[in-house]
């Protein structure tokens, strides 16, 4: 089945549940140092695979949760470093909390590996995020570090 045939809000939904199942995935490599390839397969036999009913059991686009998590370790040098760039002075990558640089990785891996989509889009999308996991604060924090990094890794 191609995307042209799925309605619009279809599409949407299974791609924002690819970018949520790719934060969680960021955050359980980091919690638990398992390759993305351990990661992927885990995420896409369970949390992407199928139900009992031959369901999906989350609504999701498996190739671009893939992509977002590949692009995550690919460029995670450049990545973590444009983050800290945007990052108060002294600051590491540390202090932020473990799923706000999950958060923040994916974001900045969309912005290096779909180049197809707008900036507004990605930032949309991930901000979204940003709000289901966090206060409005840290919401506000996550729309400027992305804001910025869509400037400097798309420059």
């Amino acid at each position: 089945m191609t995307d042209q045939k799925i309605p619009f809000e279809v599409t949407r939904a299974r791609r924002a549940g690819a970018r949520l199942a790719a934060v969680q995935a960021l955050y359980e490599m980091e919690q638990t140092g398992k390759s993305a390839r351990a990661t992927i397969r885990a995420f896409m036999e369970d949390r992407l695979g199928i139900g009992p009913n031959e369901e999906p059991i989350e609504e999701a686009d498996p190739d671009i949760f893939k992509s977002i998590v590949n692009a995550v370790v690919e460029h995670q040098a450049a990545i973590d470093k444009a983050i800290l760039a945007r990052l108060a002075s002294g600051w590491k990558l540390t202090r932020l909390d473990a799923t706000m640089r999950a958060l923040l990785r994916a974001g900045a891996a969309e912005f290096i590996q779909h180049q197809h989509l707008s900036n507004a889009i990605i930032l949309d999308e991930y901000v979204s995020l940003a709000h289901d996991f966090f206060e409005e604060q840290e919401a506000k924090f996550a729309n400027a570090v992305l804001d910025n990094l869509a400037k400097d890794l798309r420059a």
